[in-house]
C-alpha cells in the first residue's frame, strides 16, 4: 500500500529535509539505498535526466519546485511499499519509479497535473499502485495523461460497475455527437477520449480485485460495441451520398470480440455486411466501410481507437471489403463450390453480430445457426481441422524453454479447436451446441450432451479460466509472448492432451492432410 504524501519534504533520517538539487547527490543515493532500491545510481540518473530534459528547463521555478517535491515523494513512497512488500506487485522499486518519472517527463509542462499530484494524495496514491502493478498500464497513462483528471473522481470504485453502465454511455456520447454537429474530427477525438476514459476505469476496477478475468472481457467486449456502434453512425453520418437515413449496414465480430472474450489492447477481427436493393449500394456501402475502418483504426491527436483485422472476410484479403448478405450466404453454404473452408467455419463458431441493422444481424444469426448445424462426417472434418491446428503451431514456434499458454500442445488454442470441432460435429444432434456462450461454457454443455467425459470437460474449463488469467497478468506487464515455466501448467497442459486425444483419438495420430477442398463434407 501506498501512503499518502505529506505535505513537507521527507526527511533524509538525519533530520534534514530530503533534496533532489544538484548538491544533493549523495544524501540521495544514500537514502535510495536504505530504502531498498537496488539500482540506485541508476535510479539517482533517471531523476537527474529527467530534471535535464529539455521538458522541465522551459517550466517556471515554482513548478520545478513542485515537480522535485513530487520526486522526493514518490521515491520515499515507492520505497516504503517496496520494504512492506517485499515488492511492488512483483515490481522492484527502481521500476516503479523509472515508471513515475517517464510519466513526469511526459506531463512536466502542464503545471495542472504537478500540482494534481502534489495537492491530492489519493490521486498521487493511485497513480504509484497503477504504475507498480501494470507496465501495460503505466505505458498507458503515459500515452494518454489527460486520464489523470479521472483519478480526482471520488466515486472511482464506490460501486461496481455494471454492463447496463456501457449502454447508458453510449447514449450520452451520442448527444455529445449532436453537439458538435458536422465536426468529425472532434467526434472521432471525442470518442478516443471517452474511450480511453472508460477503459481506465476498467483497469483501475481490475486492479482493485473487483472484477474477475472473465466479466472484465464481458464489459470490454460490450464497451468495444457501443464504441464501434457510434463510429458507425458517425461514419455514416459524414457521406455525403446516402440514399436513406439509416444504414442496412452490419459489423459483425470474429474471435475475440466475437466470443466476449477481449483484452485491453485486443485487436477487433471483423467483417461489413449489407441488405439493401438500391443500385447504389454496392458502392455506397464500400464507402461506408472505408470510411468506419478510418474511424477505428486512425491516429489523431487522441490516438487510436482500436486496432482492426479484416483478413476473415470472404476471400480474405483479396475480398470485397464488404459483402452483401447474400453473396455472404452463398460464400458461407458453398454454393458452385469455391466457398468457405472448414477452418471458416471454425471461426464463424466464435462469431456475432455486433452492432448495425438489427434485422440484418438476426439474417446472419440464422445463417450461424444453419452453417453451424450442418450434419458433417467426422474423419474429414476432423482432418481439416487437425491440419489447421499444425498450421496455426508452425507459424507460432516456440523456441524458448518456458510452455506458450496460446500456442503450445495442451494450451489456449488446443482447448478452442476442441470446442470448434464439437461444435462442427455434433451441433446438428445437440443444439445446444450453437450458443456463442463461450469455451467453458460450451465445454459444460458438451459434457452434460454426453459428448466428452464430465471430468476432463471440467478440468480443461479450469485450465482455460488458468491460461486467462496468466495471460492477462502476462499482458498487463507487456510481456513479449505468453509464456510461463513449463511445471506452472503441467498438470493443466496434461488434462488438456488428454481431452485432445480422446476426441480426435486416431485421427491425431495420422498425419495432417494438406488444407483444402469444401469446408463440408
Amino acid at each position: 500500500m501506498f501512503l499518502p504524501p505529506d505535505t513537507a519534504a521527507p526527511s533524509n533520517g538525519t533530520g534534514a529535509a530530503l533534496s533532489v538539487g544538484a548538491q544533493g547527490d549523495d544524501a540521495l543515493l544514500t537514502r535510495l539505498a536504505a530504502l531498498g532500491y537496488r539500482a540506485a545510481p541508476e535510479s539517482l540518473a533517471r531523476v537527474r535526466a529527467l530534471l535535464a530534459s529539455r521538458r522541465v528547463p522551459a517550466t517556471s521555478e515554482a513548478v520545478r519546485g513542485a515537480l522535485e517535491r513530487l520526486l522526493v515523494r514518490a521515491i520515499e513512497a515507492v520505497g516504503a511499499a517496496a520494504q512492506a512488500d517485499g515488492a511492488v506487485h512483483d515490481v522492484g522499486p527502481d521500476e516503479v519509479l523509472a515508471r513515475f518519472v517517464r510519466l513526469l517527463d511526459v506531463i512536466a509542462g502542464r503545471s495542472t497535473y504537478i500540482a494534481l499530484l502534489n495537492q491530492y494524495p489519493q490521486a498521487f496514491s493511485r497513480v504509484l499502485r497503477l504504475l507498480g502493478a501494470s507496465r501495460w498500464a503505466a505505458d498507458f497513462l503515459a500515452l494518454h495523461p489527460i486520464l489523470l483528471d479521472e483519478l480526482l473522481d471520488e466515486r472511482i470504485g464506490e460501486r461496481e460497475l455494471e454492463l447496463a453502465d456501457w449502454l447508458a454511455w453510449g447514449t450520452d456520447m451520442r448527444a455529445q455527437f449532436a453537439a458538435h454537429g458536422d465536426d468529425v474530427e472532434r467526434q472521432m477525438n471525442l470518442l478516443r477520449d471517452s474511450h480511453h476514459a472508460q477503459l481506465f476505469r476498467l483497469l483501475l476496477a481490475d486492479l482493485d480485485g473487483r472484477l474477475t478475468v472473465e466479466k472484465l472481457a464481458d464489459h470490454l467486449s460490450l464497451l468495444a460495441d457501443q464504441a464501434v456502434a457510434l463510429a458507425l453512425d458517425g461514419a455514416w453520418g459524414s457521406l455525403s451520398r446516402r440514399h436513406r437515413e439509416v444504414p442496412a449496414f452490419a459489423v459483425i465480430g470474429y474471435g475475440k470480440w466475437g466470443g466476449k472474450e477481449l483484452g485491453y489492447a485486443s485487436d477487433l477481427d471483423l467483417i461489413f455486411l449489407f441488405d439493401d436493393p438500391h443500385p447504389d449500394a454496392p458502392e455506397v456501402y464500400a464507402l461506408l466501410g472505408r470510411r468506419l475502418t478510418n474511424w477505428l483504426s486512425a491516429q489523431t491527436s487522441s490516438g487510436v481507437l482500436f486496432e482492426i483485422d479484416l483478413r476473415l472476410r470472404p476471400s480474405g484479403n483479396a475480398g470485397l471489403l464488404v459483402s452483401s448478405i447474400e453473396a455472404f450466404e452463398k460464400y458461407q453454404r458453398n454454393e458452385g463450390g469455391g466457398g468457405a473452408w472448414t477452418w471458416e467455419h471454425q471461426a464463424l463458431t466464435r462469431a456475432r453480430f455486433c452492432c448495425g441493422d438489427a434485422a440484418l444481424g438476426a439474417r446472419f444469426e440464422a445463417l450461424r445457426h444453419e452453417i453451424l448445424a450442418r450434419p458433417r462426417a467426422l474423419a474429414p472434418l476432423f482432418d481439416q481441422v487437425l491440419a489447421m491446428r499444425q498450421k496455426m503451431h508452425d507459424g507460432h514456434p516456440n523456441r524458448s524453454a518456458q510452455f506458450d499458454l496460446k500456442h503450445d500442445a495442451g494450451g489456449m488454442v488446443d482447448i478452442e479447436f476442441i470446442v470448434q470441432a464439437l461444435v462442427l460435429a455434433h451441433a446438428h444432434d445437440h443444439p445446444r451446441l450453437l450458443g456463442n456462450l463461450g469455451n467453458i461454457a460450451l465445454l459444460r454443455i458438451a459434457a452434460e450432451e454426453g459428448l466428452i467425459d464430465a471430468t476432463l470437460a471440467q478440468r480443461c474449463a479450469d485450465a482455460y479460466r488458468h491460461y486467462r488469467k496468466l495471460q492477462h497478468r502476462l499482458r498487463l506487464n507487456s510481456a513479449e509472448y505468453a509464456r510461463v515455466e513449463p511445471a506452472e501448467v503441467a498438470a493443466e497442459a496434461a488434462t488438456v492432451r488428454a481431452l485432445w486425444q480422446a476426441l480426435f483419438g486416431a485421427a491425431a495420430a495420422r498425419p495432417a492432410p494438406a488444407l483444402s477442398g469444401p469446408a463440408v463434407a
